[in-house]
């Protein structure tokens, strides 16, 4: 089956329905935040170093170890165009855009599908694999792998690439690799957008050996980063910026308890468990689930665009309790009108073969025994 990997979250939209589809911290951007960026000098040209400067700070790092980029999507796309990979790996189920940008890329890319509930074995990506992507936590089963296990997939002559546009969301960055001393064979990705509401913006950054930055950075264009997205850089990584997002992913945290406690009330719903980021991934077994929950009044994104997931399959924002609730209650009216149908289809079958007349019955004894057919 061919799957779309350009399809995206913000596609599953509908307007006046209650969004549990797009995983963007709800509420928007921090008010003070978005004063800052609002703030920034528009008529000089963008200046990267003190950005730069700040995101290295934020991470112990040293400023030649980090390249600013248009976002997540824009270091995926740089690390596409200036390697050469013999042999590329993306382990899914995770986000799609860097398989995306590996294929317009040119390159062949073999996929690693992990099994249920989605937890990385670095044994399972091949031996001879130079190039390696995976989410942490991963969009859209939500998992975070362990620290050691990532560590796991680095040898001599692999770049392995991390992905961790929601580690903030984890109280403490607790399994990140940002802050890790060596960062041979590693890079990692992240993504102001999840956290603090600036998917408009477009602002991200990628962390690697310095050698890989001078290799990257001549593939951008000058001026890539815009200095709103540059000043947003400054403001989300000073200590007061740091406690708030702390604040928020223990906020999520609870929140996110309370939406997996209320879908575990649901029998037949399976969630992958010990959920991280900001949203759950649920099979649901009902193939036109997302077509049923958005006549209760609510979008969900769709799982099969995700490799290794199916119809079925959708991932759900967390949001406030209040909505928790609404969206659980409409799930489990949604299952109590599907079982039924289903009970009033299996009544009319068994009503149909009841009222059958017998063909022929034993008035010509050369006839074949009578058939049933319905009437």
């Amino acid at each position: 089956m061919s799957i779309d990997l350009s399809h995206h979250g913000d596609a599953d939209l509908v307007p006046g329905l209650v969004d549990l589809a797009v995983n963007v911290r709800s509420g928007g951007t921090p008010g003070w935040l978005a004063e800052r960026i609002r703030g920034a000098d528009l008529a000089a040209y963008p200046d990267q170093r003190d950005a730069v400067a700040a995101v290295a700070a934020r991470h112990g790092r040293a400023a030649d170890e980090v390249l600013l980029t248009v976002g997540a999507a824009e270091a995926f796309v740089l690390l596409a165009r200036a390697l050469r990979p013999r042999h590329a790996v993306v382990v899914h189920p995770q986000f799609t855009e860097p398989e995306a940008a590996l294929r317009a890329a040119g390159h062949q890319v073999d996929r690693v599908i992990l099994p249920f509930p989605f937890t990385l074995d670095p044994a399972l990506v091949p031996a001879g694999a130079d190039l390696v992507f995976v989410g942490n936590p991963t969009n859209p089963t939500s998992v975070a792998h362990p620290r050691e296990a990532l560590l796991g997939l680095i040898r001599p002559g692999r770049i392995v690439v991390v992905d961790e546009a929601f580690a903030d969301c984890l109280p403490g960055e607790r399994e990140s690799l940002a802050g890790h001393r060596d960062l041979t064979g590693l890079v990692v990705i992240r993504s102001l957008t999840k956290t603090w509401g600036l998917a408009g913006l477009r602002v991200g950054y990628l962390l690697a050996a310095r050698d890989l930055i001078r290799q990257l950075a001549p593939a951008q264009p000058l001026w890539a980063v815009s200095t709103p997205a540059l000043t947003a850089c400054v403001a989300t990584a000073s200590p007061a910026a740091l406690r708030e997002a702390g604040e928020w992913a223990a906020r999520l945290a609870r929140e996110r308890a309370h939406l997996v406690e209320r879908l575990d009330a649901i029998k037949g719903l399976r969630a992958v468990p010990d959920a991280t980021a900001s949203f759950v991934l649920l099979d649901t077994g009902i193939p036109d689930i997302r077509a049923r929950l958005l006549q209760h009044g609510f979008a969900v994104r769709r799982g099969e665009t995700f490799p290794g997931l199916g119809p079925g399959w959708i991932r759900v924002a967390v949001r406030d309790e209040r909505t928790s609730d609404q969206f659980t209650a409409a799930f489990a009216a949604t299952l109590e009108q599907l079982a039924t149908y289903l009970i009033s289809c299996a009544g009319l079958t068994a009503s149909i073969s009841l009222y059958t007349v017998p063909i022929g019955s034993g008035t010509d004894p050369g006839r074949q025994p009578a058939q049933r057919s319905p009437v």
